[in-house]
């Protein structure tokens, strides 16, 4: 299998937003996004039947009344391959079958983001300010008090305490991860190794959920198959720098790792350079994206990707302002809700026809062919048997049988991780 030429990391992100940008703009491109979801559905709304307003409450949209929102991202913005711009398609989304008005808008720093959101709370413009990442966790507990009318979704991240006017929704990350971790244990073997790794970016709880339910998926795989399987994790401590990336995968590749799942934002980017370059030398290792469908920026070597489905969740908190069903909390979203995800070839596609909108695709590609090559090293690298695994995993989580536990701290997380990698299942599930 003969490589194509890398991307950098430069044109990786600039494929990304041009893309997404001319696509919508254009209108040429039918985005996959929101069809797939579990249980999310469209309703085209415009207006909502008024409620009154309890003490304490954030205001009900009014009858008749155009509903605003204004998504503000963390600091990297678009072209994050991932979180910025997942809010993005999410909130275009909502523009599109809702009727809402959508404005966006970046911080500078991490330093003016609380005064950022209390100066655009205080305008009283938008009916809903979304927030996307845990950076505005800090922000948010800060101003959300102050301005009890306005409403707030936080996503991705949890508040220390309930405000009846910010909904907080989280991931479940640990469920898409054990469906990872099961294809991931597959293709090791099939490569001819029993090692899997991944390059995560910092030591937060949700990279403890993603390394639990990594682990998990191994484990369970080792179990149904016998085929004794370990893992290798590294934390680089970033998510932005990619020469860190590689240099945590190039580690891993020596330590015998056949697969490597990237955690890490664009530091994983570099990873990809280092599994292709591992390739040309003639080791054999492949790589999983993570987030939004990455298998595009190298097909010959990113097998699948794993979806965090950050644009369903924004969408959600948008439909629950125009419907007037917006509740103050956590909201939990997995599998089951359409949280999360495997990207399907469909999936490839459409992020595949992104770049080639802007003549990014190399010369010798076209989307088709993208699909065409991650559809062959799926077929020849991932088993049936992985794949039934897989279903009949996902099913049990879906169905409530399998209940992953969010460990509180760092210490509880390391227990679990030191019983699961003993083979104890059980360590990382609530019992029941």
């Amino acid at each position: 299998m003969s490589a194509r030429p890398s991307l950098t990391t430069v044109h990786v992100l600039a494929i990304l937003i041009i893309g997404l940008v001319v696509g919508y703009a254009l209108g040429a491109i039918t985005s996959p996004f929101g069809r797939e979801a579990g249980t999310v559905t469209i309703t085209v709304t415009k207006t909502v039947t008024e409620t009154k307003t309890v003490a304490g409450q954030p205001s009900e949209v009014k009858p008749g009344k155009k509903v605003r929102v204004l998504v503000l991202f963390d600091v990297g913005g678009r072209g994050d391959l991932s979180f910025n711009d997942m809010a993005w398609l999410g909130a275009e989304r909502a523009r599109k079958e809702l009727g809402v008005e959508v404005k966006f808008a970046t911080p500078r720093s991490t330093a003016e983001m609380a005064s950022l959101l209390d100066r655009l709370s205080s305008e009283g413009k938008y009916d809903l300010i979304v927030l996307v990442g845990f950076l505005w966790t800090a922000p948010l507990e800060e101003v959300a008090p102050k301005h009890p009318e306005q409403k707030y979704a936080l996503i991705d991240a949890a508040t220390s305490k309930v405000y009846p006017n910010v909904a907080c929704y989280v991931f479940r990350e640990q469920e898409v991860a054990a469906l990872i971790g099961i294809l991931a244990a597959d293709i090791a073997h099939n490569l001819g190794g029993d090692k899997i790794g991944a390059v995560a970016g910092m030591d937060i709880p949700p990279l403890w959920r993603f390394h639990i339910g990594y682990l998990f998926g191994a484990k369970y795989y080792e179990k149904v198959t016998g085929r004794k399987t370990d893992l290798l994790w590294i934390y680089t401590g970033t998510f932005t720098d990619p020469a860190k990336g590689k240099e945590a995968a190039e580690a891993l590749i020596r330590q015998g790792a056949k697969v490597l799942y990237g955690l890490a934002g664009a530091t994983h980017l570099g990873m990809f350079e280092a599994v292709r370059e591992a390739w040309q030398r003639g080791v054999k290792v492949l790589a999983i994206g993570q987030d939004a469908s990455q298998e595009w920026i190298d097909p010959y070597h990113i097998i699948i990707s794993g979806l965090k489905r950050v644009d369903n969740a924004v969408y959600t908190a948008i439909k629950e302002v125009v419907e007037g069903t917006f509740k103050g909390g956590i909201h939990s979203l997995g599998l089951k809700e359409g949280g999360l995800d495997l990207a399907s070839l469909d999936m490839v596609k459409w992020f595949a026809e992104q770049a080639a909108s802007v003549g990014r695709l190399p010369k010798d590609l076209t989307p088709e062919k993208v699909v065409e090559i991650v559809k062959e090293l799926r077929e020849k690298y991932i088993s049936e048997e992985a794949w039934k695994i897989v279903e009949e995993l996902k099913q049990k989580i879906v169905n409530g049988e399998i209940k992953f536990k969010n460990p509180a701290t760092h210490d509880e997380y390391e227990e679990i991780i030191e019983q699961l990698e003993k083979g104890n299942l059980e360590a990382a599930l609530i019992a029941g």
